[in-house]
């Protein structure tokens, strides 16, 4: 085992490559989905839901992960859900049909939950107090590179080994992950008497699947057929239960009182719309430039480089920015970027040049900067430093919440105007104008709500540290 002060920094390494592996596998499926689909004779309900469903997942079980990891062990946990993620992810590489990726991709993102939730405590506790706060930020730098590299990566893993290679490269990196961690993470819990709320776990969990089951299927069983409305009303009344239960409950698994806490609301309502935008955007993204352009993977791999890069160059600038204006304008201003970019790509089409194209995603990457760590650092902002993991637990579970039901409605969106059999470069502009319509106005709403939650501190850079 490592000790002494050099250990801190293996811990950072071996579970920042885990978190890595966990946002990077958010993304890098949508460059990869169009050959998926061709290859295994997909549809786009079929398709959709690869993409969907691990995001389904992780909004499931993320609470759930995080309980386990206080009351069995952090690092136990860890090391049990990344071991799983390895073994879910080389079964997605292994399959030959479409029902089996479905399932294994809905396992990846049940494992991939325990990697989102213990990563930050285990580097917070690795550190001094006088420097975890800088450590749990690199953390996020490194989770905000993974969610926007995993197009890019995608398609050059597509075009150079195959679209098997998307889930078959998480294997090897888990191994050396597991290896750093093995040799320099303690094993740590929650505060004595921490427990679970049973109750509201289940309810939680059959809430989400519910709900996310309706939105998603609504158009393909018929909005008024028994199995999208029996979904929707078992989940909406499993959610209500949840509450009530969970309100109650000695041990809580959501920070109800938090929400009450307007900074801490504005990070929610950013992480859940930052979510809505990128998981629509980033599936419609790769099917624009391989069907409507047809371009190779390796070619849409690259012209999503523009996004991934703005994020990678602007968001320390902009971390230096948030500390003279504050959160709330700089993520204001990034809502504006989205909905600017979802204007131009809402006018994407067969004759639209590459210029216009590459402008749009620049958009995108500066929208993107502008809410992912300033998000972050309102929601830590917000709570006392003991509460900060419950903060962080809170906030990714909005965000991943919003990635499932934004998927789900902007892909309802699109086949309610491209139609729902194999995507097609004649009706896919129309899809992805209605698709992007609603995104520029969700990002608006988002703009707005975070003024008016903000309005008595975003002129006060030193309440927003």
């Amino acid at each position: 085992m490592i000790t002494g002060t050099g250990r801190k920094w293996w811990v950072l390494t071996g579970v920042g490559i885990l978190s890595f592996l966990g946002c990077i596998d958010l993304t890098i499926v949508n460059t990869a989905a169009p050959e998926i689909s061709r290859e295994l004779g997909a549809t786009m309900v079929q398709t959709q839901l690869v993409v969907n469903v691990f995001v389904v997942a992780l909004s499931m079980f993320m609470v759930t992960a995080g309980r386990l990891s206080d009351l069995l062990g952090r690092r136990r946990v860890l090391y049990t859900g990344a071991i799983l993620f390895g073994l879910f992810s080389l079964g997605a590489g292994l399959v030959t049909d479409v029902p089996a990726l479905i399932a294994f991709r809905f396992l990846q993102g049940a494992a991939c939950a325990v990697l989102y939730t213990g990563t930050s405590t285990i580097v917070a506790e690795a550190f001094p107090e006088s420097r975890r706060g800088r450590a749990i930020g690199s953390l996020f730098a490194i989770n905000g590179i993974g969610l926007a590299i995993g197009p890019m990566l995608g398609g050059l893993l597509v075009g150079v080994l195959g679209w098997h290679w998307v889930f078959l490269v998480n294997v090897p990196l888990v191994l050396v992950a597991l290896l750093i961690c093995a040799v320099s993470v303690h094993e740590s819990r929650g505060a004595d008497g921490t427990g679970v709320d049973w109750p509201g776990l289940a309810l939680l969990a059959i809430g989400l699947a519910g709900v996310l089951f309706a939105v998603t299927f609504g158009d393909t069983f018929g909005w008024g057929s028994w199995p999208v409305l029996g979904a929707l009303a078992a989940g909406s009344l499993a959610l209500a239960a949840f509450v009530l239960v969970d309100r109650g409950a000695a041990h809580p698994l959501v920070p109800f009182p938090l929400l009450a806490n307007r900074r801490f609301l504005s990070a929610v309502v950013a992480e859940f719309s930052l979510a809505f935008f990128y998981t629509t955007a980033l599936f419609l993204m790769p099917l624009y430039l391989s069907v409507v352009r047809r371009f190779d993977e390796v070619v849409i791999g690259l012209l999503m480089l523009p996004t991934t890069v703005v994020v990678a160059l602007l968001s320390p600038v902009l971390g230096r920015v948030v500390d003279r204006v504050g959160a709330c304008v700089v993520m204001m201003t990034g809502f504006g970027a989205f909905a600017g970019s979802a204007l131009l790509q809402s006018r994407l089409d067969s004759g639209t040049g590459l210029g216009y194209v590459v402008a749009a995603f620049v958009l995108m990457g500066i929208g993107w900067a502008a809410v992912l760590g300033p998000s972050a650092v309102t929601a830590l902002s917000a709570v006392p430093p003991e509460s900060a993991g419950l903060a962080v637990g809170a906030t990714w579970t909005f965000h991943n919440l919003g990635g499932g039901i934004g998927l789900a409605v902007g892909m309802t969106l699109f086949r309610a105007f491209a139609g729902d059999g194999a995507v097609r470069a004649d009706t896919f502009p129309a899809g992805n104008r209605a698709a992007m319509l609603l995104l520029a106005g969700t990002s608006l709403a988002a703009l707005a709500g975070i003024a008016v939650l903000g309005r008595r501190t975003w002129r006060k850079p030193g309440n927003q540290r």
